[in-house]
Parts: structure tokens; C-alpha cells; sequence
């Protein structure tokens, strides 16, 4: 399953702008909060963006959008020591929609954060429609 999201920066730097720290905790948990920031605790609204595009690229890989069924809270983007974003669900998402592995990619560029996101299911439910 494969999902794609790109955002505008700018609209990211508005909602920042407008709502601060209420609109990050919407969508972002502390861990991902600290990842969006610079050494000197400055955010940058390039990567707060691409975890944005990251959440609804995995949304819409699983086919649900983000909503009822799957929130921005229990989608989880870490990186790995060579600073490469990574992401998983919650224990329960990944159970329910019986997610074994999720690719993800992002990048920015010309005003746009741009997020891939490639899963597969558990072989634990081989009787499973992809």
C-alpha cells in the first residue's frame, strides 16, 4: 500500500504562527516536537511540515485519511542514528490495520514538504486483501 501527501510550507508556518504550541500538540507528540527543532530550540517549519505530509502519506496508504479511524497522535515519526525519519503506529493501529512495515521518505523543496509512505501487512493474516 502506497500513500503520497505535500503540504505548502507556508500554510504549516501560518497555523504555527497562529495557534503556537496548541497546533503542534495537535499532531505532533514531545518526541516529534524535539525532532523539529534545532540545536538552539528553534522549530523548523520545513520538518514540522514533512511530518505533517509523513502522517497523511501513512493515512492514505492505509486508506483512511486522518479521522475516526486513525489519528495524528497514532501515527509516531522517529529517525535512526544517521538522522533517516522512520515511523510507526501504535501498538493497537498497527494490530488493527495488521501493518508489518512502513517505508517512509520526505523531502522539501520550493515551498513544498512531500512525504511517501510504503506499508505492508503482517504475514501473520495471509488472508488479508491488499
Amino acid at each position: 500500500m502506497i500513500g503520497i501527501d505535500i503540504v505548502g510550507l507556508k500554510r504549516i508556518e501560518k497555523s504555527y504562527n497562529a495557534f503556537g504550541e496548541r497546533f503542534l500538540s495537535r499532531f505532533l507528540c514531545p518526541e516529534e516536537i524535539s525532532l523539529c527543532q534545532k540545536k538552539d530550540g528553534n522549530l523548523v517549519v520545513s520538518r514540522i511540515a514533512g511530518f505533517w505530509a509523513a502522517k497523511e502519506a501513512i493515512s492514505k496508504a492505509l486508506g483512511v485519511g486522518i479521522g475516526k479511524e486513525l489519528g495524528f497522535l497514532d501515527i509516531l515519526i522517529k529517525k535512526n542514528q544517521q538522522g533517516k525519519p522512520y515511523a510507526t503506529l501504535k501498538t493497537q493501529k498497527l494490530e488493527a490495520f495488521q501493518v508489518s512495515s512502513i517505508a517512509l521518505s520526505i523531502t522539501h523543496d520550493v515551498g513544498c514538504a512531500i512525504a511517501v509512505a510504503m506499508l505492508e501487512k503482517s504475514s501473520n493474516f495471509p488472508n488479508l486483501k491488499s
